[in-house]
């Protein structure tokens, strides 16, 4: 594992590791060909890099969102939040995921003025009044998100997703965690 995965904790090694991280990080690696450093930054603390693994595999894999649109998501977030491992690493899995090499770039910088629907508009500015305001997040908001189609189940998805990159974008900020240099040219090629 990377030792500059984050600059203000230490990375530990990956064979002092649980084995139930250690085979995780061996399987996510062996699958992206790299290891992302968020698993290893994590790692730091064990208890905490399943809390926040098993919570983060739940939002992505029960939701009533399509993937492309939880990156839509993470990403928007992360760029308010100048979130730097965010910005790169769910940057590259949002032009994978939606086959666009342009959007991840578009949503970090402004989601009002990137190229996307209505709706996705609608999802993203309740997503960044959450990060920005959530207090004032009020019982409209979650109708706006109905009146343009999302289910209810889709509903809570876009807050939850909110909420636990947040933390993530605090997390990473925190540690200083650093992207991969492998995730700033992932996707980036147009696909037809």
């Amino acid at each position: 594992m990377d030792d500059d995965a984050m600059r203000r904790f230490p990375v530990p090694d990956l064979d002092e590791l649980p084995d139930d991280l250690r085979e995780r990080i061996e399987d996510e690696t062996e699958r992206a060909g790299f290891t992302p450093n968020v698993f290893a930054g994590f790692a730091y603390k064990p208890s905490h890099w399943r809390a926040f693994f098993d919570y983060h595999d739940a939002l992505v894999d029960d939701t009533d969102l399509e993937r492309h649109e939880v990156e839509m998501i993470i990403v928007a977030v992360s760029g308010v939040n100048h979130c730097y491992y965010c910005n790169v690493a769910h940057g590259a899995l949002l032009r994978i995921y939606a086959k666009d090499p342009l959007l991840a770039d578009q949503l970090v910088a402004n989601y009002r003025s990137a190229d996307i629907s209505e709706k996705h508009k609608t999802m993203l500015g309740v997503a960044v009044k959450l990060t920005e305001r959530p207090v004032e997040v009020g019982d409209d908001d979650l109708q706006r998100l109905r009146d343009v189609g999302f289910s209810e189940e889709a509903v809570w998805d876009i807050g939850a997703v909110t909420s636990f990159f947040n933390l993530s974008n605090r997390m990473a900020m925190f540690a200083d965690m650093r992207p991969n240099e492998e995730f700033h040219s992932l996707g980036r090629e147009r696909r037809d």
